[in-house]
């Protein structure tokens, strides 16, 4: 049997699942849902309609490139991944505002039985795609409601209490996000799996934009300009291996974040209630800010804000960009002279 799983490449690891899954999952959200809802607003702002359309056609196809990029990640053969793409609409229909989740769990089911059966027959073409989906679309009936239920429950959950401690909350979900945004996971999947939104969503947001612009800055010395777009609209991941050579490289943006968060949720009221996986985005792209920006319209649409304030672009441009630098690179100066952080601990090989 082990013999069997090595041939067709089936390993049963917390890393293929949680790290190379979620995190190809988190590209697929950003190819469908993230990208589409970015081409719809620009539409909506410019008046251009087929912008709009666009953008609901790549918003569309969520389920099936979510789980055609799990399937990537899990390296299943051409029959498989393709059919996945059938598993990946009916899990994300299925689990409602939990839909990622769902769609990760049953996927990785239906890819691993898939993988089983492929090549195995002379009648592979029928065999395959009949197992993928089959077991995809039968277990996404079974279970993508209850995975909905229980991921929107948990997300409901850190939104109440954020909305009910927004200091004490503010800090822990910008802190616990940030770091997500640079492990090797996808606080974007997490966040959309969740459906982080709300105040909980703006701190989230601080907590990424904490990382990602913190490291951007206080690497700068190092990594001058390439490093500075490379981590503040790329990703502060890039950090990873030499955070594991000197872990008190991580101390300044993520104090940065316990900072940020409060301040997004206690005093500017910032909340993502754009689409939740731009909650964990961060400054990628501008994601996070366009999704911010996204809920102050759907906002001013369903008549809960009148108009954008000032207030509402001081705090975004304090909480996404000047904040983190300047308390980032505050902490790390002092850090520096001390000899907690050396010359080269912030180098990037780019």
């Amino acid at each position: 049997m082990k013999e069997f799983l090595q041939k067709k490449n089936i390993i049963f690891s917390a890393k293929r699942y949680g790290i190379d899954a979620l995190g190809a999952m988190a590209q697929g959200l950003f190819a469908s849902l993230l990208i589409g809802t970015i081409i719809s607003t620009v539409g909506e702002q410019s008046g251009l309609d087929i912008l709009v359309t666009v953008g609901g056609y790549a918003k569309g196809a969520t389920g099936a490139a979510m789980a055609v990029s799990i399937g990537f990640a899990l390296k299943c053969p051409p029959l498989v991944l393709f059919s996945l793409a059938a598993v990946g609409m009916a899990a994300n229909e299925l689990g409602g505002a939990g839909g990622p989740l769902a769609v990760l769990i049953v996927t990785i089911f239906a890819a691993e039985m898939g993988k089983l059966v492929s090549k195995e027959t002379k009648v592979d073409i029928i065999v395959t795609p009949l197992v993928t989906i089959g077991t995809g679309v039968l277990l996404g009936l079974w279970w993508a409601p209850a995975i909905g239920t229980a991921a929107s429950a948990v997300g409901t959950a850190i939104m109440w209490a954020t909305e009910l401690q927004p200091f004490f909350m503010g800090i822990l979900v910008s802190v616990i996000v940030g770091v997500a945004l640079t492990l090797p996971i996808s606080s974007a999947a997490i966040c959309a799996a969740l459906s982080l939104t709300g105040l909980a969503g703006g701190a989230a947001v601080a907590g990424c934009c904490a990382q990602m612009v913190g490291f951007a800055v206080m690497s700068f010395r190092e990594n001058k300009w390439g490093g500075l777009f490379a981590q503040g609209i790329g990703t502060s991941m890039l950090q990873m291996g030499n955070i594991v050579k000197n872990p008190k490289i991580w101390i300044p943006p993520t104090l940065a974040s316990a900072v940020t968060g409060p301040l997004a949720t206690c005093v500017f009221q910032m909340k993502m209630n754009g689409a939740a996986v731009a909650s964990g985005m961060g400054t990628c792209g501008l994601v996070g800010q366009i999704g911010v920006y996204t809920g102050w319209l759907n906002d001013i649409s369903q008549g809960a804000k009148t108009a954008i304030t000032a207030m509402d672009w001081a705090g975004m441009l304090l909480i996404c960009f000047a904040l983190p630098a300047l308390l980032s690179w505050a902490i790390a100066l002092p850090m520096r002279r001390k000899g907690w952080i050396g010359e080269n601990d912030l180098k990037l090989d780019l």
